[in-house]
C-alpha cells in the first residue's frame, strides 16, 4: 500500500432500538457501507453487549420499552464517557434529543432521517472519539 493512502478502516457500531423491523433495514444498510453493526433491542442488551464487545459509535433511539434513551445514554456514559452516542428521535421529540445532549451525547437525528445523513453523523462521531487524546482514553 503507497503511503498516501489510508486504508479504509471498518467502524464498529452498536445500534439499540426496540423496532427490529427498522434495525434490521438500517443494519444491513449499514453493513454494505463498511460498517460493522451490531444490533440491540433494548437499553438493557446495548449494556450487556456494551460490557463485551468495544465499539466507536452507539446511535441510541430515544423510545424504547424497556428503558429511555436518556437513561441508557447516562449508564453509557459513566461506563465509557468517551464513547460518542448518537440519539434518533421520531417522536418528534428535540427538547428531549437536546437533553441527551446536555448528558454527553455526541448529537440527535430525528427518525425518519437519511442514510446518508447518519452515515455523515456516523463518520463524523468516529473522527472525533478517534482525535481524543490517548491519556483521557485511559482515565
Amino acid at each position: 500500500m503507497s503511503p498516501g493512502k489510508k486504508k479504509q478502516m471498518t467502524i464498529n457500531v452498536l445500534l439499540v432500538d426496540d423496532e427490529k423491523g427498522y434495525l434490521n433495514v438500517l443494519s444491513n444498510r449499514l453493513s454494505k457501507r463498511s460498517i460493522n453493526a451490531t444490533k440491540a433491542f433494548s437499553g438493557t442488551e446495548a449494556i450487556q453487549i456494551l460490557r463485551k464487545q468495544d465499539f466507536h459509535v452507539v446511535v441510541l433511539d430515544l423510545k424504547m420499552e424497556d428503558m429511555d434513551g436518556i437513561e441508557v445514554l447516562k449508564v453509557i456514559k459513566k461506563m465509557i464517557p468517551e464513547l460518542p452516542v448518537i440519539i434518533l428521535t421520531g417522536h418528534g421529540s428535540q427538547t428531549a434529543a437536546k437533553e441527551g445532549i446536555l448528558f454527553g451525547a455526541f448529537d440527535y437525528l430525528s427518525k425518519p432521517c437519511e442514510l446518508s445523513e447518519l452515515m455523515d453523523k456516523i463518520h463524523e462521531a468516529h473522527r472525533h472519539q478517534q482525535e481524543l487524546p490517548k491519556e483521557s482514553l485511559s482515565e
